[in-house]
This record gives structure tokens, sequence and C-alpha cells, in this order.
């Protein structure tokens, strides 16, 4: 199938699912304290909405959900609703929710790079960007609402891809496992990652979000298996190895770029104007 053929069909593909629509919210978990906005402050709002340009919102129409352990606390694990904008085919910057009602608070924002950008990095920079590849072979990460050809096309152009993650509040949807959400933002930036091995996510969580949203995530790690061809071994496959079990279970196409690998890729990355 040509390419030009294959992204007709997923264009014709995502006008159908504007037709169909999609009703599976996720609430927040948490509502901030605080006291009911005015009659001032509601009228302020309805006027900016029509007088001021929202411009650099609108290009974030592209709604991911997927999961993340913190970097320097793996146990503590968040449901992630990303709202992204694709600026070029190499980078794509996402803000963060906890849920995708018009309740849902900002916690985190993410920017996803390519392979061919991440191999520009200095090493001491690598370290801040998970992998991505057991996230869409296993089917956790999903893009809801759209048609399945659709999603595969958005999920291959993701492949080998790295995700650079900052949580800023403590805070999943109401239903997700683990800890409470904090009333506020408080504390220091959390550095999320990716899970990548079957058996790292908390009991529940994955579960939880694809009962809500109506997700079979088995059915899509099956349908996904299309996309192994072209997975390659990422840095960061292992970064958190050793704070889950050790009965964790590998996935194919999820693997660490190899050491010697590392080395020859910066050895070519430096040889470019």
């Amino acid at each position: 199938m040509s390419i030009i053929y294959s992204r007709a069909i997923v264009v014709s593909a995502l006008l159908s699912s504007l037709i169909v629509g999609c009703n599976r919210e996720t609430s927040p978990g948490v509502a901030p304290p605080g006291a009911d906005t005015s009659v001032t402050t509601d009228v302020l709002e309805a006027g900016a909405r029509i007088l001021q340009d929202a411009s650099p919102l609108d290009p974030f129409d592209i709604h991911l959900v997927g999961f993340h352990p913190m970097k320097s606390d793996p146990y503590h694990q968040l449901e992630a609703h990303h709202f992204c904008h694709q600026v070029n085919e190499d980078f794509a910057q996402c803000v963060l929710f906890d849920g995708d009602t018009n309740r849902s608070n900002l916690n985190g924002i993410e920017y996803i790079i390519s392979e061919s950008l991440f191999n520009t990095l200095p090493e001491e920079e690598r370290i801040f960007w998970h992998p991505h590849n057991y996230e869409i072979l296993s089917g956790q990460l999903v893009a809801p609402g759209i048609p399945e050809i659709a999603e595969i096309e958005l999920m291959a152009g993701k492949m080998n891809s790295y995700g650079k993650t900052w949580h800023v509040w403590r805070t999943s949807p109401a239903d997700s496992p683990g800890d409470p959400s904090d009333p506020l933002p408080l504390g220091e930036p959390m550095l999320g990652w990716s899970f990548n091995r079957d058996g790292e996510a908390m009991p529940g969580l994955v579960e939880r979000r694809d009962a809500r949203m109506q997700i079979d995530s088995a059915d899509k790690r099956e349908r996904r298996q299309e996309l192994l061809p072209r997975a390659r071994p990422q840095s960061g496959v292992d970064a958190l190895q050793d704070a889950f079990p050790a009965d964790t279970q590998s996935i194919p196409g999820v693997s660490e770029m190899p050491t010697a690998a590392q080395a020859a890729h910066r050895a070519v990355d430096s040889t470019r104007p």
C-alpha cells in the first residue's frame, strides 16, 4: 500500500470518527480548594473567550492516554492524558492533565522527539528522556476516539521515539489506584518515565483506565504486532529495571540499546555538521 493511499484511508477514518463521536469521560482526581468563582470572574472569562486570541492552544488537538512511573519514585504511577501538537515530523509538545473534562487539572508537560533527534543529544541529557516502544507495543498508549487504522498509523510514527516528561502535581483520575491526589501542586517537579516490561504497572492501573474508556489493551497489543519490524533497541529501557520485581516480563521489540551501539551513535553524531 502506498503512503499516499494509506494516509487517504486514515483521513477518511478520522472524518468518520468525528461523526460518530466519543463519550468516555475521565474525571480528575482532585478539585483544588478555594472559593467558587465570582460573577465578576465568570464575566471576565466569558469576555476573554470572545475578545482574546488563544492561538498557542489551538494546535493541541491530539489526545493520547498513557502511564508514567516517576523515575525517582517508580511506585508513584500516574495515568496521564496528553493533549499534543505535532510541531514537525520529529518534534511534538504536549500538555498533561489528570482527565479529559473541562474540570481536569493540568499536571505536567511532555516533549516527544524522534530517534534521530535523540541521537543528537549529549550523554548527560539522555538520562531525562524515556523510551516509547513498550508503551506502544504493549497497547498501553492509546489515542481514544479515533478508528483503529488511524491509531495504528499514529503509533507507527511514534515508534523508537522518546519523551521528556515533568509532572508538577501528584494527581490522577479519581478511580486510579495508588496514593491519593495532592490537593494542590506541591513540592518539586517529578521526572516521569515509561514502563518497559509487563508487571511494572501497579495492579488495576491499566485495567481501570481500560474499563472506564472502553479500551481493550490486549487487543491493541495484538494488532500492533505489525509494528514490530520497526522496533529498534532504545536507551533507558533498563533504567528502572532494578526498582521492580525480578519476575517482570520483557516483550518482543523492547530492548536496551547496547552500550557499544550507543557509543557508535555518539561517534556518528559527532561527525555531523
